[in-house]
């Protein structure tokens, strides 16, 4: 539970029958209230059930119920939301970004209107392509696609569309010491943040972080025969 959200899974033995049954008891004791026309399952686990769950509308062939058909059941290739992050059976990596950079495009376009000095473009850029790329870059990454799409967009930003560039992006994205603008750079940024992931995974103190541990059983499945699970 997070705010407003809450996440729950449950395993192959779990039904939903039970967790409706928890639930209403639980808002008729506290006050509170679920919304069930907000919620969003995803299927986890064979194609054939994933198929199968979505036709009956059951997560569990013994629930006596079907789940309600306000309830979203995400089919493969369909992302869900969840705290800012986007999951989902075989979904594209880029598909959560496009409305991002739809509204970067956007916003930035307003902004031009105003005619800003170089300088103030720069800001603008800070605030806008960093403030709308930073969370979900965090949280899932950044496609090298959309990497490329972004540094486009800040380019033909900062020189107004102008074809004949005067100064490379690279040195407006040097420090104003070395004669640049401190210009975001958003592969260098994508690179210090998965250094921060990595730090965090190679944390092998007591307050080593329970997602590696997930993480370790991804690497051993990815890894090539032969490779030791304990390297």
């Amino acid at each position: 539970m997070f705010a407003d959200d809450t996440t729950l899974f449950l395993s192959e033995n779990n039904r939903l029958d039970t967790v409706h049954n928890i639930l209403d008891n639980w808002c008729k004791a506290s006050g509170a209230k679920f919304n069930i026309e907000k919620m969003e399952i995803i299927p986890i686990g064979t194609e054939e059930y994933r198929t199968t769950a979505i036709a009956t509308q059951k997560i569990n062939q013994l629930d006596i119920v079907p789940v309600n058909n306000q309830v979203h059941i995400a089919s493969d290739g369909k992302a869900i939301r969840s705290l800012g992050a986007w999951i989902g059976n075989h979904t594209s990596a880029t598909a959560p970004w496009e409305p991002i950079l739809d509204l970067i495009k956007k916003d930035l376009d307003r902004w031009g209107r105003c005619k800003p000095t170089l300088y103030r473009r720069k800001i603008i850029v800070q605030a806008i392509v960093g403030g709308h790329t930073q969370f979900l870059a965090k949280a899932q990454g950044m496609p090298p696609p959309i990497e490329t799409a972004l540094t486009k967009i800040i380019r033909n930003f900062m020189w107004e569309d102008d074809s004949s560039l005067r100064i490379a992006l690279n040195f407006l994205c040097l420090p104003l010491s070395e004669g640049g603008l401190n210009l975001i750079n958003i592969p260098a940024r994508n690179e210090a943040i998965e250094i921060v992931w990595l730090k965090s995974y190679l944390n092998f103190t007591p307050s080593h972080p329970i997602w590696t541990v997930v993480t370790d059983l991804i690497i051993n499945k990815a890894a090539p025969p032969g490779i030791s699970h304990l390297a």
